[in-house]
């Protein structure tokens, strides 16, 4: 039986991160991936040109047309942009009861670039967050979320057992990416009683666009597949590392992570080969 995951983030037309990177996360766990596209964003590797907000109309239509017609099993929020769009998604979770919540606060850069205002900063943390099953900050989000200043592992650490205990959310996955040295890529799990840690092994790339969107949407793929939450995590911790490992050195800037190398070439060819042009 195919399990049915949403999307509801913007899109990268750079195809690394955003819809983009979590429509191919989902198709590689054979999970059907449905999405609302929350902004148009106009991108590539080395950079961001433009962006231009859905209307909250469209967004909530987009969400109640997937609801009203599909089962699905896990969401997962990305880029919401505006206070607006926010509250929309908040009440919307609440009202459909979309209780495997994966939210993805993007709210930073993982150059530590602020990319929405203080008021929807403040909407995420008090209406969508409380809401989630867990929440994914990098670094730099976890500083706005947690209001402490991280610089080391420790203080990653504290600010999970902070941003758990203002927000009611079940879950933080609070992520290194942004740390220096041996504590590059190293996680801290934290649900109100267990502190855990995940690392993996370093690679050395400049191509890791889209590893925040791929994360999350891998977690939001394993539950909706029926994991429990640590088990999808762990999982999508080693999903993540496989596309930077497989990462694609496209394009003037950082290029994105790789999801289709890690498509068996026997499977892709004989999927080739079966199918028939009509």
């Amino acid at each position: 039986m195919i399990q049915v995951a949403l999307t509801i983030a913007g899109s990268d037309s750079g195809g690394g991160a955003g819809i983009q990177a979590d429509l191919k996360t989902f198709a590689r766990y054979c999970v059907h991936g449905t999405s609302a596209i929350t902004c148009v964003t106009a991108q590539n590797t080395v950079g961001v040109s433009r962006v231009e907000a859905m209307s909250v109309a469209i967004v909530k239509a987009q969400v109640e047309a997937v609801t009203s017609d599909l089962t699905v099993k896990a969401v997962k929020t990305g880029m919401l942009l505006n206070r607006e769009i926010i509250v929309a998604i908040a009440q919307l979770v609440d009202q459909y009861s979309l209780k495997q919540l994966v939210v993805d606060p993007v709210m930073v850069s993982r150059t530590g670039v602020q990319l929405i205002d203080q008021a929807a900063i403040a909407s995420l943390q008090n209406q969508l967050i409380p809401q989630a099953l867990i929440v994914t900050p990098n670094r730099y989000e976890a500083q706005l979320l947690s209001g402490l200043t991280i610089n080391n592992l420790d203080q990653l650490k504290q600010a999970a057992i902070e941003i758990h205990r203002s927000s009611g959310v079940k879950v933080v996955l609070a992520k290194g990416g942004g740390l220096a040295g041996n504590e590059q890529g190293v996680d801290v799990w934290y649900d109100g009683q267990e502190l855990k840690i995940l690392s993996a092994k370093t690679i050395n790339t400049k191509n890791t666009h889209g590893t925040g969107c791929t994360l999350s949407a891998a977690i939001c793929a394993n539950l909706a597949l029926g994991k429990d939450l640590w088990s999808a995590v762990v999982d999508a911790k080693k999903y993540v590392t496989s596309t930077i490992e497989h990462s694609l050195d496209i394009g003037a800037g950082n290029g994105p992570v790789g999801h289709f190398p890690l498509i068996k070439p026997d499977q892709s060819q004989n999927s080739l080969n079966n199918t028939q042009l009509k």
